[in-house]
């Protein structure tokens, strides 16, 4: 993110950019800063079939008539601004159309232009705004390449979004906030089961969306839509082997496959740790209530085992997912939590929304203890502040996340939340689980 007085960046906007100003001038005083959006973390194709490339960069194609972009910031208060564009390179003559807030602009683009493209004063809304840009017609192969939106605006008019790409931000950026629920457990106990109840509503559950149910201080357990054909019940452990990289695992270290159920994948993954994969495609619907059970036992040799058993009411029964053994391990159930992510950067600007009820854990003995309190948590996107929309806590009985979409709503990080008391003890049979 850059940030400048209009003045230090008067030569440089006005004499550096051979840009075509189809608006008439503003008065410059009326704006005492300018500060750069990059489209690399703030950016999303949100119209037509053929893919466009995006990267850190921007908007590097835009070939289509129908592929329209949409930029994502936030006000903390209604205000006007001037938005101008920087583009790359420009091959060919282009008109574009930028639209804010209901007001729409033309832009005029030429072959060579390079920098900013002043396009004009806008009103901005408190929370947050959408720049959507189409195109209207090229000579060229693109209509434009695009690195930033510049936002011209008073000294204290903050804005909030992906600032820079440290640590690959702009690709954690688009991928938006991850929210997570850390249940609270009685003291001095040892747990091995845990059980949860989950639900999508119906129309929250986009491409990319991961909804984790029954996480643990070594993987997760949870569900996913991974195409629009293709959905999975997920389930993996950490190897104790710190790396990205499956394959640099020691074999001591290594997850070992005890049993699966029928029709599951078995494998290993990495990039965000590495360790045991497990996953059956289920076509599970959004609008129907899961049950998660799954438990984490010391075998008594240094090592612990991880099972999970998943419960669809189209199919009647408990279904096994996967055991795994974890080496140099061992630990009883701890850190029993939830969270919601979408894994897609290109789903980003979607909104999903989970709810979670009958949180219970079990000791070895089978003696079920209701949870009902959670913190609501976030990742690094969402402490920084540079993507805010996500909520999260206590609603009705249950508990619930939600993020992407750009929504103004917002519940504070670290908050607790307490749901009322159930006393709906799950019935289970545990001489019956495979």
């Amino acid at each position: 993110m850059l940030r400048y007085s209009l003045f230090s960046l008067f030569f440089l906007v006005f004499t550096s950019c051979l840009g075509s100003e189809p608006n008439p001038n503003p008065d410059l005083n009326q704006f005492s800063t300018l500060e750069e959006i990059p489209m690399g973390g703030n950016v999303f194709q949100t119209k037509g079939e053929l893919k466009e490339e995006i990267n850190a960069e921007g908007v590097q194609t835009w070939r289509s008539h129908q592929s329209e972009f949409a930029v994502f910031f936030r006000a903390q208060t209604s205000a006007p601004v001037e938005i101008s564009l920087e583009v790359l390179n420009q091959s060919g003559t282009s008109q574009l159309e930028m639209e804010v807030n209901g007001k729409k602009l033309g832009v005029a683009l030429k072959a060579g232009d390079n920098g900013l493209i002043r396009v004009g004063i806008v009103d901005l809304v408190e929370g947050y705004n959408q720049v959507n840009l189409s195109g209207v017609q090229k000579s060229g192969t693109d209509y434009a390449k695009i690195k930033s939106l510049w936002v011209g605006h008073s000294d204290d008019l903050q804005l909030d979004y992906v600032k820079d790409n440290i640590d690959s931000r702009f690709y954690w950026g688009r991928r938006g906030p991850s929210v997570h629920l850390s249940y609270t457990t009685p003291v001095d106990k040892s747990f091995k089961w845990f059980y949860n109840e989950m639900t999508i509503p119906e129309g929250e559950d986009p491409i990319g969306s991961y909804f984790m149910a029954n996480g643990f201080g070594e993987g997760y357990f949870g569900i996913q839509v991974n195409s629009p054909t293709e959905r999975r019940v997920l389930f993996s452990v950490w190897s104790p082997y710190a790396t990205d990289n499956p394959n640099a695992i020691p074999e001591d270290q290594k997850i070992k496959l005890l049993k699966k159920g029928d029709e599951v994948y078995t494998g290993e993954f990495g990039n965000e740790g590495s360790g045991g994969q497990s996953f059956l495609r289920f076509p599970w619907k959004a609008g129907t209530t899961y049950r998660f059970l799954n438990s984490v036992e010391p075998d008594g040799n240094g090592n612990t085992i991880y099972t999970a058993y998943f419960f669809a009411p189209e199919v009647g029964d408990w279904m096994l997912i996967a055991s795994f053994l974890r080496p140099k391990t061992d630990t009883w159930y701890r850190q029993p939590h939830s969270f919601l992510e979408n894994f897609i950067p290109e789903s980003g600007h979607l909104t999903r929304l989970v709810k979670y009820t009958n949180q219970w854990m079990a000791d070895q003995d089978g003696n079920w203890f209701e949870l009902r309190e959670a913190k609501f948590t976030g990742d690094d996107i969402a402490r920084r502040g540079y993507r805010k929309d996500f909520d999260g806590g206590q609603e009705s009985s249950g508990f619930y996340l939600k993020n992407g979409g750009f929504f103004n709503s917002s519940t504070a990080l670290q908050s607790m939340h307490q749901r009322s008391t159930l006393g709906q003890k799950p019935v289970i049979d545990f001489e019956k689980l495979r």
